[in-house]
């Protein structure tokens, strides 16, 4: 079914409250492990209805915020999610203290549990308000970041479109592009701190009030961390910044050398060619049809894909003054169809587009039938492999989207890519801080972020830019509002996806096959495992990033 043609229809929480106090009942009254499996289903029938509705108004409001019955729609959508996620705590813990227990692990697996143990502790009743506010101060943020509008060079533009400006060939325009957007955020800037000031305090009365410390343990339950901890994380941190960080600063001296300046500034940080960063040569619909193209050639089972997506208008890419910025994949159970969403701007990122969420989308297409649910339930540090690794498996197709700079693409692309890694880790140890320091004020937050800036960016010159160089650069970054500690899995996965990338330079069809291996494993064990077997190594290994480091410094 086409995307256009999916009808929404609003949730009703009373049905909902029916349903969950029927199947808690019968569950609990169930004679057999056989019997309590069945009732299961009936759970994954009803909440492939729900999950389905919920998120076709969410995409509906994020492709049009403006849009005036979505936006209520989304209003509503955050305050029943809680509530939602409260009764399908109580059901499962009828799962998970279930005399057949030994049975449904068999069936649903042994992950699926850990899921339900780390749920259980991360909701409960007496937090709903909070939950449903802390939702309520993510839309704030989100709108308010859709909504701005930028003068620059008589047109007005929001965010995503101002990008091919922030990156443009001409250094000058550059820099007025930056200015433009300091105007901006200097204008929204104490709003931000104080949406996000009530965020921390939010969330921290939530870990309390559960009885945590902080809510530094209670965000890595609620991110699903079944298979790592904190002290894994900073070790990682550890080893990214002896390793990469300087890895990264010669990298940023040979881009100063190839754009052709005597000293890098901010406005040249996404910049690595003198005549300019290479784009797509051709339209969106150009675009979208050379996607096709390389898709079908890539292998039968991502053409099938790209084929299904296109058919059924499964792809809102156009930018538009009113859409939320970003871009993002979704999926939607009923119809057993990936949707993705993002904002074309003229840039190489239309092309990331293509393959980052197509690599999230390619996934759950091949899984779509699957008959376990929780075999699906991605955890992020998993799920962003699939993302990153496609942008590399994809390489070899560039020409059709750059044409003669194909080759200065995947130079530009490998080079962003590995100096990601420490800003990523920047936005880990960041809210970590913030989070066991809930009583920080917006500007110590700043001043915070400035502090980081010298570890982990050491070579960024804000030349006094009354926004950026005062430690504001992270109010951009949407994650650190709606999904607390997601970010370190983008680090985590490009560094595995980088070991595909080492790995396809060597023997293209054996990395693939590993890959598609990686992706039909979906969650059917924990991450450290399933990265065993399909030849990964974990990234927590001591010597990981290392040999990394040392195996792309001979690419470049």
């Amino acid at each position: 079914m086409k995307f256009s043609e999916m009808p929404y229809t609003r949730v009703d929480m009373e049905q909902v409250k029916e349903f969950f106090e029927s199947l808690i009942a019968k569950s609990k009254a169930a004679k057999s492990g056989e019997e309590q499996f069945a009732l299961h289903k009936e759970y994954y029938a009803f909440m492939d209805e729900v999950s389905t509705n919920i998120r076709l108004g969410m995409i509906r409001h994020t492709i049009d915020t403006a849009d005036e019955y979505y936006s209520k729609e989304n209003d509503y959508l955050d305050s029943i999610t809680p509530l939602l996620s409260m009764y399908e705590k109580r059901y499962k813990e009828v799962l998970y203290t279930s005399p057949y227990r030994a049975y449904l692990e068999q069936k649903i697996g042994k992950v699926a549990f850990k899921n339900i143990e780390l749920s259980m502790k991360s909701v409960d009743e007496k937090i709903i308000p909070l939950m449903q506010e802390e939702n309520e101060l993510v839309s704030k943020y989100d709108k308010l970041i859709a909504s701005a509008k930028i003068p620059f060079e008589g047109e007005v533009y929001n965010l995503s479109l101002l990008r091919k400006f922030l990156v443009a060939q001409d250094r000058d325009t550059r820099k007025r592009a930056w200015k433009a957007l300091c105007e901006y955020f200097c204008s929204v800037t104490d709003e931000i701190g104080e949406i996000y000031d009530k965020m921390v305090k939010n969330r921290t009365a939530q870990a309390k009030a559960l009885g945590y410390e902080n809510y530094i343990e209670l965000g890595y339950q609620r991110m699903m961390r079944n298979s790592y901890d904190r002290e894994m994380v900073e070790n990682f941190r550890r080893q990214v910044k002896e390793s990469f960080v300087p890895f990264v600063a010669k990298i940023q001296e040979e881009r100063r050398k190839q754009i052709g300046v005597e000293e890098l500034k901010y406005y040249d940080n996404d910049v690595f060619f003198p005549e300019g960063n290479p784009a797509p040569t051709g339209t969106p619909e150009e675009i979208m049809q050379a996607g096709q193209e390389m898709y079908r050639e890539l292998s039968p089972e991502t053409g099938e894909f790209f084929d299904f997506m296109m058919e059924n208008e499964l792809f809102d890419v156009l930018g538009r003054k009113t859409k939320k910025q970003g871009g993002y994949m979704d999926f939607l159970p009923a119809y057993k169809a990936p949707f993705i969403f993002a904002n074309f701007n003229g840039t190489s990122g239309d092309v990331d587009v293509i393959t980052h969420e197509c690599g999230h989308a390619f996934q759950g297409y091949l899984t779509r039938n699957e008959e376990i649910r929780e075999h699906n339930d991605l955890t992020m540090e998993t799920a962003e492999i699939h993302s990153m690794s496609m942008e590399y498996f994809t390489y070899g197709w560039m020409e059709k989207f750059f044409g003669e700079r194909a080759s200065d693409y995947l130079k530009m692309h490998l080079q962003d890519s590995i100096t990601f890694i420490p800003y990523g880790c920047m936005v880990d140890e960041f809210q970590h801080i913030v989070y066991e320091r809930p009583e920080m004020t917006p500007s110590d937050r700043k001043e915070l972020w400035a502090e980081l800036e010298k570890t982990y960016r050491p070579w960024l010159d804000y030349e006094n830019d009354p926004f950026f160089a005062q430690g504001g650069y992270w109010q951009r970054q949407s994650h650190i509002f709606g999904s607390p500690f997601y970010y370190i899995d983008y680090v985590l996965a490009s560094v595995v996806a980088m070991q595909f990338k080492v790995w396809m330079d060597r023997d293209f069809h054996e990395a693939w096959q590993h890959y598609l291996q990686l992706c039909r494993l979906s969650v059917k064990d924990f991450y450290e495992k399933e990265l065993d077997e399909v030849g990964l190594k974990s990234p927590f290994r001591d010597g990981c990033i290392r040999e990394l480091v040392d195996a792309l410094e001979k690419k470049l």
